[in-house]
Formats: structure tokens, C-alpha cells, sequence
């Protein structure tokens, strides 16, 4: 098993900023846009994101929420395999407003059609969009494509893009793991 590094601590610290940036420019004050992450991974990035609007933009009442979408999948019971559920702590009705899903690692998309079928227990969101750390171009199965990216990764279905986060922020990376 190989391991490449896609992004050092510095790197991600710097396309974090650029991503809340970019959020900045398009929905300025957030007085109608709602954050979510979604569970388990892309709840982390969410959290880092929302720290960075609060304290480098001074954005304040922003909506966070996370959302699970284990009961939502495609593939639920279709493995042997117990599937543990996280949990959803939308505190807010997402009717009319704008949904910024937030995820690590985009793939296959099915994760993301999830997320869109979970969200109509809350209302219906004027507008969805996307955002995820990294984008693993050509392995698509379904025709979803993301807003906002981290960085977008050619790899093969084999490889594994992995993002480490550290509870200190000293020590996080994205690493390709070939096995």
C-alpha cells in the first residue's frame, strides 16, 4: 500500500480560506443560506468552514446543520453489513432557502442524490448547492457535479483519497492511498 500527498496542512488551511471566500462572494451575509454537513466526514469540513465565516467575515447567525443520510442510500440493505446511523441535528426549516451541502470527498454522487432526497423532510430548499474538499473527477454515476472545490483529484477506482483532520488543526492532510 503506497500513500501520495495531495494536501499538506498549509494547503488545506489556505483552500479552506479560498472555499469560505467563495462562499462569501456568493451568498454575502447568509441571511438565506444554510450550511449542512453532511455525516460523518463532511461534518468536519462544515465545522472549519462555519469558523472561518465567523471569525475571519464576522458572520454571525449562521445556520449550521448535519445531516445523516444512511437511510436514504441506494445500497441500504443491500450488504451484510450493519450499517451504524449518525446523527441529524437540523435545528431550522430549509424552505425557500439557499442549501450549501458541504462533504470531503465527492465520488460516485450517490452520497450527494442521498443528501438531496433527506433534506425534503425539512422543507424545500429554494436552491441547492455543493461543496466538497476534493472532486474525484471521472467516477461518476451519477450526473452531479459540485459548486465549490476544494481540489479536483484524477484517480483511479482503486485509490483512496483520504482527508485527515487533527482536533488541534496542527496535523491535517489529504493523502491518495493505493491499495
Amino acid at each position: 500500500m503506497s500513500q501520495k500527498q495531495l494536501l499538506n496542512t498549509t494547503e488545506l488551511n489556505v483552500t479552506l480560506k479560498r472555499l469560505a471566500c467563495q462562499l462569501v462572494e456568493n451568498h454575502h451575509t447568509f441571511e438565506d443560506t444554510v450550511i449542512i454537513g453532511l455525516q460523518p466526514r463532511g461534518v468536519d469540513l462544515a465545522i472549519r468552514l462555519v469558523d472561518i465565516l465567523e471569525k475571519d467575515y464576522q458572520l454571525t447567525n449562521l445556520k449550521f446543520g448535519k445531516l445523516d443520510i444512511t437511510f436514504y442510500r441506494d445500497d441500504f440493505r443491500r450488504s451484510n453489513k450493519v450499517l451504524e446511523a449518525n446523527t441529524t441535528e437540523i435545528q431550522f426549516v430549509v424552505e425557500n432557502k439557499r442549501v450549501v451541502f458541504v462533504d470531503d470527498v465527492l465520488y460516485t454522487g450517490r452520497s450527494i442524490r442521498s443528501a438531496l432526497t433527506a433534506i425534503q423532510s425539512f422543507g424545500r430548499p429554494s436552491e441547492v448547492e455543493l461543496l466538497c474538499l476534493i472532486d474525484r473527477r471521472f467516477s461518476r454515476h451519477l450526473p452531479i457535479q459540485p459548486d465549490y472545490v476544494g481540489k479536483h483529484v484524477d484517480v483511479i477506482n482503486e485509490e483512496k483519497v483520504k482527508v485527515n483532520w487533527s482536533e488541534d488543526n496542527k496535523d491535517n492532510s489529504v493523502i491518495l492511498i493505493d491499495e
